[in-house]
This record gives C-alpha cells, sequence and structure tokens, in this order.
C-alpha cells in the first residue's frame, strides 16, 4: 500500500495534530540516534509541543546540551547569547532617540529654533531675512557669550543688520 503525499499546513482537528506530533517527532528522535551511531555525530535535538512539554535528545558522546552549546558557540564563533544583550541595548538606544525626537520637536514652538545649528561654533553668526529687513542671529558662548553677556550656550540673540 503506498502512502499518500499530505499537504503540509496546519491540522485543525487537535487530537490528530497531537498524534502527528507525537509520531514525527519519535521519527525525528530516531534519525537523530541513527546519525549518533552510524556517523559518530554530536547531536542535540530540543523540540517544545504547542502545550509546551520539552523533549530533548542529545547524544551519549555529548556531555551536556549547554556543552553542545558552548562548542557550537566557539567553532561559529557566533555568541547565542548576545543577540539577547543587544536587542536589549537597542531597546535602550530607541528609547533615548523616542525622548530626544520629543524634546527636539517641543523646541520647534520656539520662534529661534532652527536659526543657529547647535553643531555650529560659539559666535557662528547666521544672516536671514524677515519681513523686508536683514537680520542675524548669533550663538552665544555658555561662560559669557559675545560681549560678556550671560547665555546658556543654546541662546540665540537676533540683532537687525545696520545699513
Amino acid at each position: 500500500m503506498a502512502r499518500g503525499k499530505i499537504q503540509i499546513k496546519r491540522i485543525e482537528n487537535s487530537t490528530n495534530r497531537q498524534v502527528t506530533y507525537s509520531k514525527r517527532r519519535n521519527g525525528l528522535f530516531k534519525k537523530a540516534r541513527e546519525l549518533t551511531v552510524l556517523c559518530d555525530a554530536k547531536v542535540s535535538l530540543i523540540m517544545i509541543s504547542s502545550t509546551n512539554k520539552v523533549h530533548e535528545y542529545i547524544s551519549p558522546s555529548a556531555i551536556s546540551t549547554k556543552e553542545f552549546f558552548d562548542q557550537y558557540q566557539r567553532n561559529s564563533g557566533i555568541d547565542l547569547w548576545s543577540s539577547h544583550y543587544e536587542v536589549r541595548n537597542l531597546e535602550g538606544v530607541n528609547s533615548k532617540l523616542e525622548n530626544r525626537f520629543v524634546a527636539e520637536r517641543d523646541h520647534e514652538e520656539d520662534p529661534h529654533y532652527g536659526l543657529v545649528d547647535d553643531g555650529g561654533e560659539y559666535g557662528s553668526v547666521i544672516q536671514f531675512q524677515h519681513s523686508g529687513q536683514d537680520l542675524f542671529a548669533i550663538r552665544l558662548q555658555p561662560n559669557g557669550g559675545v560681549g560678556g553677556g550671560g547665555g546658556s550656550g543654546s541662546d540665540i540673540k537676533i540683532y537687525p543688520l545696520l545699513e
């Protein structure tokens, strides 16, 4: 009797799904044992069912699953756990960027926003046209500014251009 091909899709009937999982799991474990015996390969297989039951096979020549993963990391040069920490780090960077974006967006309401780039040098000047009159802005130094006046570094003074 020939076996029929089945369509690979989720089995809707939970009983049939569990039976199929059990049979295929046992088949995978059998193949893992065969690879271990026939080819002297180290095999580790971890499966978690839809009911969260953990099923594990590890070759007798491998001491533990942890040692198996440690050897994989050494041979491949990949740190399996670093991505976990990278995700946390990226979440922190993302949070900082969101806060900075919100702060920047709040500053857009300031009438002097964007006149002088924050990256510009202290004392840098920019000229622009305003209502037909030429104006310029100076970014003041935090310790006294231009001409000894106070300032926080973000203070911008606007002066009409003398003609």
